[in-house]
């Protein structure tokens, strides 16, 4: 069996080893991440998601603060439809972010933002519009439009001048989904560079039902989708995403036609990951049982996560003055409507607990929505159990290697380090 290595991604006039790290937020995915691929001679995401609170954190910015300190008049208000974003600080948090990490990138590799257009943020168009004009402006390599069909994002964009320059590329867990972005991006004759074919054992948001994500299966998807391709005689690069766990999964679907995979579950276990370490402990410890679809995300997209995630059940009041980045065109969203509800349905409690969806913004912030991929239980397997009974944390450069040129579906790992060290 071929490994990972025997093949190259092509895109443009160049070729790249054909591991894409997928792009994870809240700057789970960090920037370190990303470099550590476009080093290795891949493609790394970085995320665009709550980048103001992202950039506070990496430049000493002060966005999230003067948001909040102009609308903490509405703080107890349940309606939240005045909460806007200043689009002139929007973009320039999110030039500092893309425009830091570029400057920082060595190698042959590329680095991608991934842009979900499920951030709302109260002004759906406006804000997707200052988000990826941003990263262009930035000088990122491309964009992986993510979270939504994207019928309108090309359009969006349309007149930067780095439009045909970047790499655009969407991610699609259907031929329908297909087809109707290629109808809208057709009459700009400007085509998709690349496609991420996701499929149903994904991490965080999927592409399916809640009902019925069960009922499809990557490889099916992608062979639907190359059927499709061949008979429109187009020639865009298929990324297989989803499930991926090893370099021979990996050449499995890079035999089969893919240009490249996409993967991300190992990496999260990785030092160069934006988790807390002992988050990536209990994606260690996690059990095949500990793993859940669920409905919790105002989004309306059915999420994966361990079932034990602290966001389940959180009844913490809704944080939109200071980010509101789900805020539909209306200025609402769905936990603030559950959140509501239950303080209305107990009075005077101090104790509320929502259920059925949760406050994704406040706790992807806070990494407390432990979004997984499927394969997460095996991540145990990857590496050494240390004394103190912690797992031990593995480096990027390992992983991206082992997809790279195992074979037989091995896993290497990685030289047992001192407890110390590896805590």
């Amino acid at each position: 069996m071929k490994r990972v290595d025997d093949f190259r991604l092509r895109l443009g006039s160049k070729e790249y080893v054909p591991i894409m790290i997928g792009g994870m937020g809240v700057d789970i995915s960090t920037s370190e991440l990303a470099l550590e691929a476009a080093r290795l001679g891949g493609i790394g995401h970085i995320s665009d998601a709550m980048v103001p609170d992202v950039s506070d954190r990496k430049f000493d910015t002060s966005f999230v603060k003067e948001k909040t300190k102009l609308y903490k008049f509405n703080i107890n208000n349940m309606d939240k439809s005045v909460v806007q974003f200043d689009l002139d600080r929007l973009a320039e948090a999110t030039r500092l972010h893309v425009g830091a990490t570029m400057e920082a990138k060595k190698g042959d590799g590329l680095i991608f933002v991934n842009c979900m257009e499920k951030l709302t943020m109260n002004a759906p168009k406006e804000t997707l519009r200052t988000r990826l004009s941003a990263a262009l402006d930035a000088g990122i390599d491309g964009i992986t439009m993510s979270a939504g069909l994207h019928l309108g994002s090309f359009e969006l964009i349309k007149d930067h001048p780095r439009f045909r320059d970047a790499k655009l590329g969407t991610i699609v867990s259907s031929v329908r989904a297909l087809q109707l972005f290629l109808r809208k991006v057709s009459r700009l004759d400007r085509l998709p560079d690349y496609l991420i074919v996701e499929g149903p054992l994904a991490g965080g948001h999927l592409g399916f039902g809640i009902d019925d994500w069960q009922q499809y299966d990557l490889h099916t998807i992608m062979d639907e989708i190359h059927a499709f391709m061949r008979a429109e005689h187009l020639n865009i690069p298929l990324i297989a995403a989803g499930g991926i766990f090893t370099g021979s999964d990996a050449a499995g679907f890079l035999e089969k036609g893919a240009g490249g995979v996409q993967v991300a579950t190992r990496f999260t276990v990785t030092r160069e990951c934006g988790l807390p370490d002992d988050v990536k402990q209990e994606y260690y410890r996690a059990s095949e049982e500990d793993i859940i679809v669920n409905g919790v995300s105002p989004t309306g997209y059915p999420m994966r996560m361990l079932k034990k995630t602290p966001a389940i059940g959180s009844g913490i009041r809704p944080g939109c003055e200071s980010y509101g980045y789900l805020l539909d065109a209306t200025g609402n969203c769905a936990y603030i409507n559950s959140y509501n509800r239950e303080v209305q349905a107990n009075p005077g409690s101090k104790d509320i607990k929502v259920f059925d969806k949760t406050c994704l913004c406040t706790h992807m912030r806070n990494f407390n929505c432990w979004t997984c991929g499927s394969t997460t239980y095996r991540l145990k397997d990857t590496t050494h159990k240390l004394a103190d009974g912690r797992y031990q944390i593995l480096s990027a450069k390992h992983v991206f290697e082992d997809y790279q040129f195992s074979v037989d579906n091995q896993i290497a790992l990685p030289p047992r380090e001192a407890d110390s060290a590896a805590a």
